[in-house]
């Protein structure tokens, strides 16, 4: 990729930020909740501290993941302008799909502070398309894109649920 076409990439994966997840973690959650706490549903202290936690360790690895995109992808995580590498670093050595997970991880944390049950059931129906969208678009795509270099990957690294030790693309054998 030329360097010209960099910012140009890294302005599309934020627009895309803002549109996507934005919505997804954003506004539906608040169309949902008018970010109000519901009173039917205490939630200890500590409940709330769990929430916030997520909702913060959601946020970066959102950030995390759309920017390997860009820097180590050489694209975006729009599917109109995807990586030209794959992305097998960072947060993506441990699970597949980081940002699934981390905009997961932020609405779950927002049903704990908000003690949000329909921010609950969202969070499932997320995960469900999420999964429907990764098996039927992504997953084929990108083997079809990648081919063997992503059947390894496949192999050696969950989609949803983290590795402890970080997947070594050197030791795919692991």
């Amino acid at each position: 990729m030329s360097e010209r076409r960099v910012p140009w990439v890294a302005f599309g994966s934020l627009v895309f930020l803002i549109l996507a997840p934005g919505s997804v973690a954003g506004l539906i959650p608040f169309w949902l909740t008018g970010w109000r706490v519901d009173e039917r549903f205490p939630v200890p202290s500590i409940g709330r501290v769990v929430g916030v936690s997520l909702i913060f360790v959601g946020l970066g690895s959102l950030l995390d993941s759309f920017a390997r995109f860009v820097v180590v992808g050489l694209g975006t995580p729009a599917p109109i302008v995807p990586p030209t590498r794959l992305v097998v670093s960072g947060q993506y050595r441990h699970v597949r799909n980081p940002m699934y997970v981390a905009l997961l991880a932020i609405v779950l944390g927002q049903s704990l502070v908000l003690g949000s049950g329909i921010l609950l059931e969202y969070a499932a129906l997320l995960w469900f398309l999420f999964h429907v969208f990764v098996i039927l678009y992504e997953e084929p795509a990108l083997g079809s894109q990648f081919e063997t270099s992503y059947q390894v990957y496949r192999q050696n690294v969950r989609r949803w649920l983290p590795r402890v030790r970080p997947w070594d693309s050197e030791r795919a054998s692991e």
